[in-house]
């Protein structure tokens, strides 16, 4: 039925508001493609944590190795803000659309080079120094590409719907790492355990290079944000960004408001609802990781059309109550989510099954040494709640006896793995999907509001260093802060050791909570520069 019109004037409207919808999902579709894909190759490592471990490091001690992956994974998050100072800097004087086909490229062929590095047992300590370089080029990479997105939607978007188009940027981190597990599960069951684990691991990181290409094709054809079109045409572009930004008093003012009242509560937040969500499953709870991966899966797919609503609800509240209320919910949340997530899987608490206790033990030799054995001790548990545990104990023996370390017989290699039963499996599911409403309410209004924080000309390097220090530095150091807290509770004999790492993201949320509720503008902005005045913020920082 043929929509009818009271006046010409209206129908011009309606004409207008259509034709801006249509270009903008172009544009949408086009930006969101490209950081997906940088999504998905810098946080394949993330997914791959666990068996990454195993292979750049040494194996001598699980701990430290998997303590290493988790510093290395977080060194590409403290190198972001470089990369947002620099390309950043690129995209306030060439544009949008040129600096962000450069960090794709730099992405696809660090993430495709990983894939490719040999392991430790091949290079020795070459393999970890490779693995960093490019992690940190990943990094670099990734601190130009958010701020290039987020900017050029948020330009071409209508005023009253910028929180709802942005949004959709907002879901590709999220997207970006479901797509990491799927592919990571689709490979695993295409293959036999040994062959992923001698080979098989490579494939996500070789995938990335096909995506990347597909990707530059289509950024390539993109055309330049309309006002930054403009305002280069009319000369009004910054000839030194970084200066105008961090040296500008009253501007710098909004880049420590921005980092310390929304995005450094919102990495956080990020980082604990979906990677720390997954580390702890597999580490802590010794959760297989086939299955944390479903579960973790499962939980971002659900979740993630949340960053749509929540975008589009800032669009009619303001960005800052959604922010702070979801700041305000994880704090609270946290620790009985994950004392219940704990206590669900802690095998101490349950019976085992008539039956249940069955152990092997297997010898076979060594593989660089002929003269010696690798004796493993096999045990599984299958308890009444239909909870199954295996165990792997791994002792190295000689042809004189057990291997000696420091005068005492080397500790053995421990390998644990528990497979949930379908009705834990939802309960932990339905906890994870909790935690990413959280990561939705936070991050799906959050570009909108950093791009309305800052002037059209030095917009890109504004915004971009508080995000990559908000969300790279204190987000995705969190991962391994929050287990070497957990690692530091468990060996001080703390009765909730597995606990311990929530202090992290509960503090720094604590901080930003008060300093956003206190500072931030509850009223949206305007992108236009004549319009951004200087203006004092409700209880100004001083």
């Amino acid at each position: 039925m043929a929509r009818k019109f009271n006046s010409q004037q209206e129908h011009d409207a309606y004409v207008a508001e259509k034709k801006k919808n249509k270009t903008i999902w172009g544009v949408i579709m086009a930006s969101s493609l490209g950081t997906l894909i940088e999504w998905y190759d810098f946080y394949i490592f993330g997914s791959l944590a666990v068996v990454l471990a195993t292979k750049f490091f040494p194996a001598d001690n699980p701990t430290a190795a998997f303590l290493s992956t988790l510093a290395t994974f977080a060194a590409g998050f403290v190198v972001r803000p470089f990369g947002a100072l620099f390309f950043g800097r690129l995209g306030d004087i060439i544009g949008r659309k040129y600096t962000f086909l450069v960090t794709l490229l730099i992405m696809g062929f660090s993430t495709f080079l990983i894939g490719c590095v040999p392991e430790y047992e091949t290079i020795g300590y070459a393999a970890p120094i490779l693995v960093l370089i490019l992690r940190l080029l990943q990094g670099l990479a990734l601190g130009g590409e958010y701020g290039g997105a987020a900017t050029y939607v948020a330009e071409y978007s209508q005023p009253h719907r910028r929180g709802y188009w942005t949004s959709w940027i907002q879901t590709t981190a999220t997207s970006g790492l479901f797509i990491s597990l799927i592919v990571i599960l689709v490979t695993k069951t295409s293959l036999s355990a040994e062959e992923f684990d001698s080979w098989g691991w490579r494939i996500p990181f070789w995938i990335s290079i096909l995506m990347v290409g597909v990707s530059y094709i289509i950024r390539r054809n993109m055309a330049e944000s309309p006002l930054f079109a403009q305002a280069k045409k009319e000369g009004k572009t910054s000839k030194n960004p970084l200066k105008e930004s961090f040296g500008n008093k009253f501007n710098f003012k909004f880049v420590l408001l921005a980092l310390f009242g929304a995005v450094m509560g919102q990495g956080v937040i990020w980082y604990t609802g979906q990677f720390y969500a997954m580390s702890f499953m597999q580490k802590v709870m010794n959760i297989e990781s086939s299955q944390v991966d479903t579960m973790m899966a499962l939980a971002l797919f659900v979740a993630t059309p949340l960053f749509v609503l929540f975008g589009w609800l800032s669009d009619k509240v303001g960005r800052k109550p959604i922010m702070m209320i979801g700041m305000l919910l994880a704090i609270i949340a946290y620790r009985p989510i994950y004392k219940v997530m704990y206590n669900s899987v802690n095998i101490e608490s349950k019976v085992i099954a008539k039956n249940g206790l069955t152990e092997k033990r297997t010898v076979k030799v060594h593989e660089k040494n002929p003269t010696d054995s690798i004796i493993t001790f096999h045990q599984e548990k299958m308890f009444t709640d239909g909870t199954l545990m295996k165990k792997d104990s791994i002792v190295h023996w000689a042809a004189a006896g057990p291997i000696m370390v420091n005068g005492k017989a080397e500790a053995p290699l421990i390998k644990q793995a528990i497979t949930v039963n379908p009705d834990t499996r939802w309960l932990l599911i339905l906890l994870v999907f909790i935690q990413v409403v959280f990561v939705t309410m936070v991050y799906g209004p959050i570009a909108a509001f950093l791009v309305e924080m800052f002037p059209l000309k030095i917009r890109y390097t504004s915004m971009s260093l508080p995000y990559h220090i908000g969300n790279g530095v204190f987000g995705g150091l969190l991962p391994a802060v929050a287990t070497y807290l957990v690692t530091s509770g468990k060996e001080a004999g703390h009765a909730e050791w597995y606990l311990e790492g929530l202090w992290y993201p509960i503090v720094v949320a604590g901080v930003c909570l008060v300093i956003g509720t206190l500072y931030l503008k509850t009223k949206n902005k305007s992108l236009t520069e004549d319009e951004f005045v200087e203006t004092p913020v409700e209880n100004p920082v001083v």
